[in-house]
């Protein structure tokens, strides 16, 4: 993960430590409940009653200022008076009395807390206050605080539980490598119930709420270091510290073991009026997309394919990924196969043809099959099981397919046919045992356990299972590739204030930094813009320059191919007649006389600087219609001239660039150029430029280069503030 990054929130650091001191919460010795109940159905009964329940096996202190005894536990009328300092605090006592309680965990050297409490930052200023105080305690003695005003946490292992959530009512979950993360408490316990009944077996469990020291970063940090947990599924509504979650990824990645996110919300941000195209384009919830690819995670949109996804990695494995997605559909049902092929397609993934022996193979199996992709298998292979295996082993062999996808409607719910199959999954996965298949079907809970223990991932619907599969091969390209990170460059001085003040101003700051840039000068009178002219050469285009237009053509504020001296005194008189009616508060410095630049395609570059995960360079295709096609390219800046022209081939109008029907290849390499050269800047002068937007950027045949023909810079708050000058 490569990029210059927001300054972090609340005395978090980028550091190592994220993550650091969580083992008290799914691993403690003992327990403290502070707030503790008699009564088993309140708040601060339920996590005294689970543990009992369930067995934790560690010593549980119930804390309550009344004493005697807590369903029938000794209680301790505080912290101070407990035999021993326990490692985990689980604090349920009401807002106002929740400091307190804290700073007697910190004095007595308590390792962790977790605030069940709510009252705090969620109800106003004075639950703020409330919270300020407990982040303060726990910056200033190193206790890890969870909360306040969450659901909690449990290490399932341990049958450690500081939670109240009611999906424990019902049971505990068995233990297992999946772990949940969740700023969202219902959201969070929701997943672990519905992932364990499917099958999933769960690790750990840690609900975030209002975060005044543990967060999201952290919690997925502590599972990247767990030595229970594989797979991280991850419930987001925000990130508060861009660099704690980046390296949060980053160790989850190191790990080898994959994050799945549901970020939840999004952000309509970039709808909101901008100052740059730039600014409309590059949405907040588009910077999460590229954070989290970067980082190696796996986006879902729903809760839903949360539990899917999570649950096929956890059976499929990250060695057994498929690393490519060309997918053979096996099906007993020539409807189904097309449904699925349909389907398949949606998320991305190939039917690739099978080989002309695989074909061979399935119609000496089954002469009456339709041995194409999806192959229709019919229903002779519900009556003989080595019909089916052979049918099967022939399209594992074939190297043309990454993954394969079975699908059945009824078989796994009749016990004969369930048999036949089963039998004929235990064949293929003895002969390939590092082969991907995912079941499609709606299968018994005892029967999907035994696919499972195969390593068959199952999931019942039609798009369900190919989003899933389509997920599975993300993961599997991702695994162990590592994207080359630009190194960041050091933070600039300052710009002069004056640079953001017009166009001209702009590009001469940019062609300093190594955006090319055609000939121009700015004038202030008619003959000034004359002279120009004849020293550029004509033709040239004349622009108005006012710091209070950004988009001149709205203003009837460009004028293109003025070729002789007398059509520029003219038009010059023209364009500014136009400006004055068109923007009449508009200050006017001048008129820009640059020189024409040859044809060629249009781009936006731009730069915009995300509160959270700082600068993000974006290119598209450009002029009037960026914000129509809306076909961009988003990544952190800085980015290397090779990522750069990742971004450009990842574009939709890509061959526009490339020579398509016949048009001259463009000159790529400039243009990637062009968008290293602005990331870098927008990298370097991170502090004192919230945007960047060059619309457009001119793209040359291949070889002649590529030019900026508009710029304009967008001072941050900061910058706006106070003027700086270099």
């Amino acid at each position: 993960m490569n990029g210059a990054l927001a300054e972090p929130e609340h005395g978090m650091t980028a550091g190592h430590d994220v993550g650091r001191g969580l083992e008290a919460v799914f691993k403690p010795r003992s327990i403290a409940l502070i707030g503790a109940s008699d009564d088993p159905t309140k708040i601060g009964g339920r996590p005294l009653q689970f543990l009992q329940r369930y067995g934790y096996a560690g010593a549980v202190y119930p804390v309550n200022r009344k004493g005697g005894t807590v369903q029938s536990l000794p209680a301790y009328a505080s912290v101070a008076e407990l035999p021993e300092t326990p490692d985990l605090a689980v604090v349920t006592a009401p807002p106002e009395s929740v400091p307190e309680a804290i700073r007697a965990c910190a004095a007595r050297g308590v390792r962790a807390a977790v605030v069940i409490s709510s009252g705090f930052s969620e109800m106003g200023a004075a639950g703020q206050a409330l919270q300020q105080q407990i982040g303060d305690i726990a910056r200033a003695s190193g206790m890890r605080i969870v909360g306040p005003n969450c659901l909690g946490a449990i290490g399932v292992h341990e049958k450690s539980i500081a939670t109240f959530s009611v999906a424990l009512e019902a049971g505990f979950p068995a233990a297992g490598a999946v772990g949940i993360v969740s700023q969202s408490g219902n959201l969070g316990s929701y997943a672990m119930r519905v992932a364990a009944e499917r099958g999933a077996g769960i690790s750990r469990l840690l609900t975030t709420g209002n975060e005044c020291d543990v967060d999201i970063a952290d919690a997925i940090a502590a599972l990247a270091l767990d030595d229970v947990s594989s797979v991280i599924l991850c419930c987001m509504e925000t990130c508060r510290d861009g660099p704690r979650l980046v390296r949060a990824l980053a160790l989850a990645r190191e790990a080898g073991k994959p994050v799945v996110v549901l970020k939840v919300g999004v952000s309509d941000a970039g709808s909101a009026a901008a100052a740059s195209h730039t600014g409309a384009l590059a949405g907040s919830d588009a910077v999460f997309d590229v954070v989290l690819r970067n980082g190696g995670a796996i986006r879902v949109p729903s809760i839903e394919q949360l539990i899917e996804v999570g649950l096929a990695i956890s059976v499929v494995g990250v060695p057994r990924a498929p690393r490519g997605g060309r997918v053979a559909v096996l099906t007993a049902s020539g409807g189904f196969g097309v449904l699925l092929a349909d389907a398949a397609s949606a998320q991305g993934l190939t039917l690739a043809p099978l080989q002309e022996a695989t074909r061979a193979r399935i119609l000496a199996a089954v002469p009456f099959a339709s041995p194409a992709n999806p192959v229709d298998m019919t229903a002779q292979v519900s009556s003989r099981p080595e019909l089916l295996a052979e049918v099967l082993d022939a399209v594992a062999a074939d190297d043309s397919c990454d993954a394969l996808l079975l699908q059945s409607a009824n078989a796994f719910n009749m016990p004969r046919l369930r048999d036949v199959f089963l039998a004929a999954l235990r064949r293929l996965r003895e002969a390939h045992p590092a082969r991907t298949l995912l079941v499609c079907s709606r299968a018994p809970r005892e029967v999907a356990q035994q696919l499972h223990a195969l390593g068959f991932p199952t999931v019942e619907g039609l798009d369900a299972a190919c989003a899933t599969l389509a997920a599975l091969v993300q993961l599997g390209r991702q695994a162990g590739a590592r994207p080359a990170a630009a190194p960041a460059p050091a933070a600039a001085a300052p710009l002069d204030a004056r640079a953001f003040a017009d166009e001209a101003s702009a590009k001469a700051v940019l062609a300093a930094a190594g955006l090319p840039v055609l000939r121009e000068a700015t004038a202030a009178t008619r003959a000034a813009a004359l002279a120009a002219a004849q020293d550029i050469g004509f033709p040239v285009v004349l622009k108005i320059v006012s710091p209070d237009i950004a988009h001149k053509t709205e203003v009837g504020g460009v004028v293109v191919g003025v070729r002789t001296p007398a059509q520029l005194e003219a038009e010059y008189d023209a364009l500014l007649a136009r400006v004055t009616q068109n923007a009449p508060q508009a200050r006017i410095t001048g008129v820009l006389v640059a020189q024409m630049a040859p044809q060629g395609t249009e781009l936006i570059l731009g730069t915009k600087k995300d509160p959270v995960f700082g600068p993000m360079v974006m290119v598209g295709l450009g002029g009037i219609y960026a914000e129509v096609f809306q076909d961009v390219a988003l990544q952190t800046a800085p980015v290397s001239e090779a990522q750069a022209e990742a971004m450009l081939r990842s574009l939709k109008t890509f061959p526009l660039l490339d020579g398509a029907r016949g048009r001259a290849k463009a000159d790529v390499a400039a243009a990637a150029r062009a968008v290293a050269s602005l990331s870098r800047f927008a990298a370097a002068h991170a502090h004192s430029v919230a945007e960047i937007d060059i619309n457009p950027l001119v793209v040359l045949a291949q070889g002649q280069g590529a030019f900026a023909l508009d710029a304009l810079l967008v001072p941050s708050p900061r910058s706006q503030e106070t003027e700086h000058h270099v």
